[in-house]
């Protein structure tokens, strides 16, 4: 059996999956560091953890009282936020792999030291068990140059400043799950409370939305989307960067134009406020699919993952409104599974049993 972790700044969420793929039992801790719950399965218990490594210490003993004990695990596979340009495919563990990993943390400074606690963690009550990484922003290392290069001076670019896009393992299940029957020019939409799109070519990203940060591209749940620079800069003078930080990725968005950043309750809602909200979240998702298509060279297929992706039908009729004037072209609904795609990057590595 594989255990999946997915390390957040105050959680850690955990799968376990056959060599089949079959999910066999989940759960997360809670409220790291504080009072929070230890959740497995259908039982739900009080706790209170220090950090991500206490966190994990009672995970695997609430794992072990369900029978799934560390000997019964073949692998431990981990979700890392930012791979950076180092690391632009799934990989084993080991120490340069750990080291790439901190490179990166400039890039993902509220998540990649997370990932990297659950890994050390686990290394040091498991040291025999090997770990694997899958990186959220590795399927975009595709993207041509063209498509990644902010148009800034060199010594920017080299210091990172470019776009890396995310969502990726998201993106690589649904590429999964279609197998054979993948559309040679695929339109993936992830909507949720962070949303983007790619332009999926024989498989492959070739341009996305987000760019340096999930911040930019469509209008998020709590994020702006896209910005004009000089408009942050002249928010920043007068708020400061930790308050502008704060407004553009958590009171920005839906919550922002309709007060909400629930999707299901801006729907259910009928004021002009809420009506205007999804309308912004749909056009600007259409605007920039309009954009991947060209990438593509047009399309051939729409799919629609994450929580509003898949559950919020008004709001995928409005962005196929939208692109109506591209043809008749099939929309498929993809499960978001990205704990699947941990793992089945990590049986892949691991090769035949």
């Amino acid at each position: 059996m594989i255990l999946v972790l997915n390390a957040g700044s105050s959680s850690l969420k955990v799968e376990v999956f056959t060599s089949d793929l079959t999910s066999v039992l989940s759960g997360a801790v809670t409220s790291i560091g504080t009072d929070g719950a230890i959740k497995l399965g259908d039982e739900t218990v009080r706790t209170k953890t220090a950090n991500h490594a206490d966190a994990l210490a009672q995970m695997l003993d609430a794992l072990a009282h369900a029978g799934i004990t560390l000997d019964k695990l073949t692998a431990a596979a981990h979700r890392v936020v930012h791979g950076g340009t180092i690391l632009t495919q799934p990989a084993r563990v080991t120490p340069q792999v750990i080291a790439a990993i901190e490179s990166a943390i400039p890039l993902a400074p509220l998540h990649n030291p997370n990932n990297l606690a659950a890994m050390l963690a686990l290394q040091a009550v498991a040291p025999g068990l090997p770990q694997y990484a899958s990186f959220g922003t590795a399927f975009h290392a595709t993207n041509p140059a063209v498509a990644t290069r902010y148009a800034i001076p060199q010594t920017e670019h080299d210091a990172g400043i470019r776009r890396y896009g995310f969502h990726g393992l998201s993106y690589a299940g649904m590429v999964a799950s279609f197998g054979t029957a993948l559309p040679a020019r695929l339109l993936a939409l992830h909507l949720g409370n962070g949303a983007s799109l790619c332009a999926i070519k024989d498989g492959r990203s070739i341009a996305t939305s987000m760019g340096y940060s999930p911040l930019s591209g469509l209008t998020m749940g709590t994020r702006s989307g896209d910005i004009d620079g000089a408009a942050v800069l002249r928010i920043s003078a007068a708020l400061g960067e930790d308050e502008t930080d704060r407004m553009l990725n958590k009171n920005s968005g839906l919550k922002a134009l309709g007060g909400d950043n629930d999707m299901r309750s801006l729907l259910n809602r009928h004021d002009a406020e809420a009506a205007f909200a999804v309308d912004h979240f749909c056009y600007w998702a259409a605007r920039h699919a309009g954009s991947a298509i060209v990438a593509m060279g047009g399309v051939d297929a729409v799919a629609f993952t994450g929580g509003i992706g898949e559950n919020a039908a008004p709001v995928r009729d409005k962005i196929m409104a939208f692109l109506a004037c591209f043809g008749d072209v099939p929309v498929h609904i993809i499960a978001a599974d990205e704990e699947k795609q941990i793992a089945r990057d990590a049986l892949t590595l691991m090769g035949p049993a």
